[in-house]
């Protein structure tokens, strides 16, 4: 596909499509703080983290990346604790675009998912016609999905048009896989900046909204993820489409992710606590929500040596 051929005359929304209601910040930082002191206990705590595990997109992003290191992290993802079939597989590989040939080939069948970082991750700085190129690759490679970057000098300069066509024409280049669109968060600087670039993305077609590269500090905040659930349930109420949201970055431990799952759930309601519409990116994660669970069904911890490496 030609870019240039591309009208953005007949794309572009108005300016006034972009404007949003100010984010309260104290709000905001009060409520996420609140709603993450929320006990989950028993079976509750085991039905949550399982839904984690089926949540989670296990990344590896990394310049040492090889097949033979993506293929075994497949594995995982098809059968994150090997002998207990209670544990369901996790929602998708996230790799560089070399990689998903070998990811699609491993996983076929399986149900899990191949994603693909594309459009110059993580800073995003490429023409738009070589990010175009890239994201018809790794679709023709077999990428279920896409993980794109915004183009953050041209968002905090303003050019809010530029954010928009460069969305939109890469959701037109995916053809039938869905996008996650990154805000790269922590260089937006402010909340209000995050609900604009997320209503930007929901225009221009995202199937998802994602927080962070995991590539810039801060990444995903529970307080920024709950700018974006706003975003996304008032975009629901304006134009009845549902967008997924996606947070990556920093989110380590069980405790922090049963922490974003009440989030989701007191702002989205339960619609949203599938892997159909909230995703985790997470390399780190799953190691220690698989600790809880064999912690929860054997009331010991195991020696971390006792899971794999991702």
């Amino acid at each position: 596909m030609n870019p240039e051929s591309i009208s953005p005359a007949l794309r572009i929304p108005s300016p006034g499509a972009f404007a949003i209601r100010p984010v309260d910040r104290v709000g905001v930082e009060e409520r996420a703080s609140t709603l993450a002191k929320r006990s989950i206990k028993k079976g509750a705590k085991v039905a949550g983290l399982k839904l984690v595990v089926s949540m989670t997109d296990l990344t590896t992003l990394e310049g040492k990346d090889s097949p033979g290191k993506v293929a075994a992290l497949c594995q995982k993802a098809m059968h994150p604790l090997v002998g207990d079939a209670s544990i369901p597989s996790v929602a998708a590989i996230c790799v560089y675009p070399n990689l998903v040939a070998v990811a699609k080939k491993t996983l076929e069948g399986s149900g899990v998912k191949v994603a693909a970082v594309a459009t110059s991750f993580p800073s995003g700085q490429l023409p738009l016609a070589l990010k175009i190129t890239e994201v018809e690759r790794v679709v023709a490679d077999g990428a279920d999905e896409v993980d794109m970057v915004i183009d953050r000098g041209a968002f905090l300069a303003g050019d809010y048009a530029k954010v928009y066509d460069e969305i939109a024409q890469v959701k037109e280049a995916c053809g039938d896989a869905h996008l996650k669109v990154i805000l790269e968060t922590g260089e937006l600087e402010t909340y209000d900046n995050v609900r604009r670039a997320s209503r930007i993305a929901m225009l221009a077609g995202a199937d998802f909204i994602k927080t962070s590269t995991g590539k810039v500090t801060p990444a995903a905040t529970l307080p920024v993820a709950l700018v974006m659930l706003e975003a996304v349930r008032d975009f629901l109420h304006e134009n009845g489409r549902a967008i997924g949201v996606k947070v990556a970055g920093g989110i380590r431990t069980a405790k922090d992710s049963l922490a974003y799952l009440v989030l989701v759930k007191e702002t989205l309601g339960d619609e949203w606590l599938t892997a159909d519409r909230f995703r985790f990116g997470a390399s780190t994660l799953l190691n220690d929500v698989l600790m809880q669970l064999e912690k929860e069904r054997t009331g010991r911890y195991q020696n971390e040596d006792y899971f794999t490496k991702d």
